[in-house]
């Protein structure tokens, strides 16, 4: 398989988002699905509840040191950075917050890129601040890939237009055709 992971970035209208994307991937998504969801500190876990009850792919909040495996989508928890180790764990901490968020898209897509490298596909949807910009910049030097949400499209298109001024996007595609081309990418379906 071509690609290994995929790594989300998301703020601002980042629920209706979601929705769009991770309810239409099949149960049998043969990759991880990383998520920084910007929120409260004090969220509760009813983000990952309400994801898993619409999903056909298991949807589950991070624990420090839990195993990655293919197949389940992973939402960071509130007020933790998460960053992916070589053993393939997951490791929590709280160092200070980046681009005033904890936990940061950035400081996910950059422990992704070093661990997954030309295997790991980044993805920036909506947000109002450049958080995931340097993460998918990090992502295409190391030969990865990067999706990035029309600005059109988006709640917020503050986030989308800086990722896309920050590096070459590969793709730059509305809403509703992600989830679509992510299929293509991992099970090989014609994309449209």
């Amino acid at each position: 398989m071509k690609y290994k992971a995929v790594v989300i970035g998301v703020s601002a209208g980042g629920l209706e988002a979601l929705k769009k994307i991770l309810p239409e991937l099949p149960p049998d998504f043969p990759a991880p699905i990383i998520v920084v969801q910007h929120r409260h500190p004090f969220s509760d876990d009813s983000l990952e509840r309400a994801m898993n009850d619409q999903c056909r792919v298991s949807v589950k909040q991070i624990n420090d040191k839990t195993s990655i495996k293919p197949g389940i989508v992973y939402f960071a928890p509130p007020n933790y950075h998460v960053m992916i180790e070589e053993d393939m764990t997951f490791s929590l901490t709280l160092d200070p917050a980046v681009n005033f968020s904890r936990p940061s898209i950035d400081v996910l897509f950059e422990s992704a890129a070093d661990v997954f490298a030309k295997q790991l596909i980044g993805v920036v949807l909506t947000g109002a601040n450049k958080d995931g910009s340097e993460g998918l910049v990090q992502i295409k030097k190391k030969g990865g890939l990067a999706i990035v949400q029309d600005p059109e499209t988006a709640a917020v298109d503050v986030m989308p237009l800086a990722a896309i001024a920050a590096t070459k996007v590969d793709y730059i595609l509305k809403l509703e055709l992600i989830a679509e081309m992510l299929i293509h990418l991992f099970i090989q379906k014609d994309f449209q």
